[in-house]
């Protein structure tokens, strides 16, 4: 009887799995039909935690408002801290505010801020990340946590491993990027071997604003602006 009732369990596990394909499929059309209009973006990643106080999401305001005004629109998760920063930063430039916000139990919600034609919203983490990867023409990853982290080890695995053209991942912040770089570099490169030094090459740590849009604009002179896959 034991048995039977775990194979009865199983079996209607199975049957919600299919019926969840649907909604699945559902958020990628509603996600490639919006996000194909928007035009040429940056993604800036950071802390939900951030506040309007804080040094970074001055920074990060500030970095979107740059980004926008150099003929890029912005791309955030949507929600508060170093997303709201970013689409108000977009906002205030008078540029493209995209939101891709994600149904969670705590600190998502989302920001005043974006644009209300190109707010969407999901529940399945893996289709968010995908449309990041898709539409960005660039990843800006400022202090953050898990969540942060990743996203940008994703992006550099799909980059390392040719599954995505290359884009620019810029660090911002030397005193909180340090650490993990000199841990991948000492650790991953050095003593393990797990990368290859030219994996190193993907990654870009700045303090300022204005490294941001050299990198950029340099990287664009030589390629062209296209969803990445």
């Amino acid at each position: 009887m034991r048995k039977e009732k775990r194979h009865k369990g199983w079996n209607e596990i199975k049957t919600n799995d299919s019926w969840a394909i649907f909604k699945i499929m559902g958020e990628f059309v509603n996600g490639y039909e919006k996000l194909s209009k928007i035009g040429p973006c940056i993604s800036i990643f950071g802390s939900a935690r951030t506040k309007p106080d804080n040094k970074y999401y001055q920074l990060a305001e500030s970095i979107a408002k740059s980004i926008v005004e150099a003929g890029y629109g912005v791309i955030t998760g949507g929600g508060p801290g170093i997303m709201e920063a970013g689409n108000k930063g977009a906002h205030l430039g008078g540029g493209t505010s995209v939101g891709l916000n994600i149904d969670l139990p705590f600190e998502q919600h989302d920001n005043p801020y974006i644009d209300p034609d190109k707010s969407l919203d999901f529940d399945y983490f893996f289709v968010r990340k995908v449309m990041f990867v898709k539409y960005s023409q660039g990843f800006v990853v400022m202090p953050g946590g898990f969540g942060t982290l990743d996203e940008l080890f994703e992006a550099i695995t799909l980059i390392q491993t040719h599954k995505i053209e290359k884009f620019p991942i810029i660090l911002v912040s030397t005193e909180f990027w340090e650490g993990i770089l000199t841990w991948v570099k000492t650790t991953l490169l050095d003593k393990f071997e797990n990368i290859s030094a030219e994996d190193l090459d993907l990654i870009h740590l700045v303090d300022t604003e204005e490294e941001i849009i050299e990198i950029l604009d340099a990287f664009y002179k030589e390629t062209d602006l296209k969803p990445n896959f």
